[in-house]
């Protein structure tokens, strides 16, 4: 049997693609007051849309409460569809596609970004050490409060409304935010999740969260163009769960009859934006993964060209998403496709500011 390489093409859902190279979603901070996407942020993805190829967009505010990074986009209210709209259409013109990522920070925020300076909100009121960014830059999170099950269900509200908006906004699919000890991820885990009622306790009651959620995407977009993204055994943001191989191959069971785009797995060597070189680059999340889900599988975390090739080989992953390499090299597909050097990367221009670090990577240039 012939295995897929990085470059052959695949189809996901509806849309065929032409290479497997995808662009991962990129917290940049680099939006607009009021959350706004704006003329900066479409230049940066336009410069990495490539025919049939996918990107996905940063983590994007479904709700007032749900941002922890000042200058993170929303899509909470209808004013932040125009700069979105004018993203997707700059990736179409270059054959792309672009899936929405959403998500709910959780207690990862700070009360100066929330409403009238109310504390974070999060499954259960669980002392943690985590950061959020706001106008005083890199800051400890402040306490959090528990959500009443009505806030949850309103909650499961805020990420349906944010997909319709992304619809009008010309968007390919959402992608459903379920790691990095955002939100959703804080209901899975029992190190995060103390709760007792009809959302926590069971495997299955903190896998309820996100499975309302998926549900209600869905009845916006249909299951071919809704996808989830998980960190199993990821420990950003100060999570940890007492059996994560049982929470984790629970909810990809769960999630497989959907028959979703893709699942998106990130490999438990990454933490935030760094790797833990001291863990190997085996693929522990999707090999595992992998036996309980039939669908198409985008592995995440520190992948090279060679070592993403490998997992393609192996069969744990159909795809593999970049994320730095894709920050310093625009034209990261055909660098890989010609086997050419890449830019390094400036990890000190990640986050906040302006151009420089953002769209002012060069492309590769023949030398004469």
């Amino acid at each position: 049997m012939k295995h897929p390489t990085l470059l052959s093409n695949i189809q996901i859902g509806p849309y065929s693609l032409s290479h497997r190279v995808v662009m991962a979603p990129l917290t940049r901070m680099r939006s607009e007051p009021g959350d706004l996407p704006g003329a900066l942020m479409a230049e940066y993805y336009s410069q990495r849309a490539t025919d049939g190829g996918l990107i996905i967009s940063e983590a994007t505010v479904v709700s007032t409460t749900g941002n922890g990074y000042l200058g993170s986009p929303g899509l909470y209210n209808d004013a932040q569809i125009p700069g979105w709209k004018a993203i997707t259409e700059a990736v179409h013109a270059k054959g792309g596609r672009i899936f929405l990522q959403l998500f709910h920070a959780g207690r990862q925020s700070h009360s100066d970004m929330q409403p009238d300076g109310a504390p974070p909100v999060a499954p259960s009121q669980v002392d943690y050490n985590g950061v959020a960014y706001t106008a005083n830059g890199w800051v400890p999170s402040t306490p959090h409060r528990a959500l009443d099950e009505m806030e949850v269900e309103a909650l499961v509200e805020d990420f349906r409304r944010a997909a319709q908006r992304g619809l009008q906004a010309g968007f390919d699919g959402v992608e459903i935010h379920g790691a990095n000890g955002y939100l959703i991820d804080q209901f899975l885990q029992d190190g995060s999740n103390r709760r007792t009622d009809a959302y926590g306790g069971t495997i299955a009651k903190r896998a309820r969260f996100l499975m309302d959620i998926t549900r209600a995407v869905i009845s916006v977009w249909g299951s071919e163009r809704v996808a989830v993204r998980l960190g199993p055994s990821g420990n950003f943001g100060d999570m940890h769960d007492s059996d994560p191989e049982a929470l984790f191959v629970y909810v990809a069971q769960q999630l497989a009859p959907l028959q979703l785009a893709y699942l998106h797995l990130i490999e438990p060597r990454v933490l935030g934006n760094s790797i833990d070189e001291s863990k190997d680059q085996n693929p522990v999340a999707a090999q595992l993964i992998r036996r309980h889900y039939n669908g198409l599988i985008v592995a995440a975390g520190g992948f090279t060209a060679t070592s993403a090739e490998q997992i393609l080989q192996a069969g744990d992953a159909d795809l593999v998403a970049f994320g730095r390499d894709f920050i310093a090299n625009p034209d990261l597909p055909e660098r890989i496709r010609h086997d050419r050097p890449l830019n390094a990367y400036d990890r000190e221009t990640f986050y906040g500011g302006n151009e420089v670090g953002f769209t002012d990577y060069p492309v590769y240039q023949h030398s004469a």
